[in-house]
């Protein structure tokens, strides 16, 4: 099989754009990516089997966390996860390098978990009347499912202190796959995750920021800057829902 790139992808293989005068749109370009990721070309496989290596994992795992790099991290394992082209320095900081990555690593990382999800829980179940996302009894259920399964299942994963984060997210693929997009932003020092779902119904576009706090210092520190970051995530995608999870232990502290 021969790797294909986004660019090739978005203009060649989407039938409806190959017709020379089909406008490419960014729904076009997000089919591309999605096209991508679930055939899985040899260039990704190839870089999502690096993700077990113990050098790699290093320098990830913080990534998925948000927090900073261990001191065990050595130049060498940077400069390698950067020439394997999953990482890159920027101005901003050691980052994931593209956005195609940044979608197919945590993807990748809890595959098996989402399967996993497919007999247990069903889309169905959280969609209402109108085929909006009811995001409160979507929540509510991974809340119990985790109090109840956590310890065990975050036990398989081999980026064991993103567990819990990658848990969450392999829970809301699996709904969220039946007929929307999760967007995602992490990254060194972060001390969170933002996801951004996006979910087309009957009468429009549902958006809704999830954050994923990281416990730093008190809980009312934690919830305060938690809040505000939520809500500042939302005024930048124009979401009307958010929710804010602290990640120690997923409790579902706002929405």
């Amino acid at each position: 099989m021969v790797a294909v790139s986004p660019r090739y992808e978005t203009c060649f293989e989407i039938p409806a754009v190959q017709y020379r005068l089909t406008t490419i749109t960014a729904e076009i370009v997000i089919e591309a990516k999605e096209r991508l990721i679930l055939r899985r070309d040899v260039h990704l496989d190839q870089l999502v089997d690096k993700l077990a290596e113990a050098r790699v994992q290093r320098v990830i795992a913080p990534m998925l966390q948000g927090e900073d790099l261990n001191r065990s991290v050595r130049q060498d394992d940077i400069q390698y996860v950067a020439d394997l082209g999953l990482v890159s320095r920027t101005q901003a900081g050691l980052q994931i390098a593209n956005a195609i990555y940044r979608e197919i690593i945590p993807r990748e990382l809890n595959f098996i978990f989402q399967l996993n999800f497919e007999s247990s829980f069903h889309p169905s179940w959280y969609i209402t009347a109108d085929g909006r996302l009811n995001m409160d009894k979507l929540l509510s259920a991974f809340q119990e499912f985790f109090r109840e399964h956590s310890e065990h299942w975050v036990e398989r994963f081999d980026y064991k202190e993103a567990g819990p984060q990658l848990l969450l997210q392999a829970f809301l693929q699996r709904v969220v796959n039946s007929g929307g997009r999760i967007e995602r932003e992490y990254g060194l020092g972060r001390m969170r995750t933002d996801l951004l779902i996006i979910w087309p119904y009957q009468s429009g576009v549902q958006k809704i920021v999830i954050e994923l706090k990281i416990m730093h210092g008190s809980l009312e520190t934690t919830l305060d800057a938690g809040l505000n970051q939520t809500w500042e995530y939302m005024d930048r995608c124009g979401a009307e829902e958010g929710h804010l999870i602290r990640t120690l232990d997923c409790n579902y502290v706002a929405g």
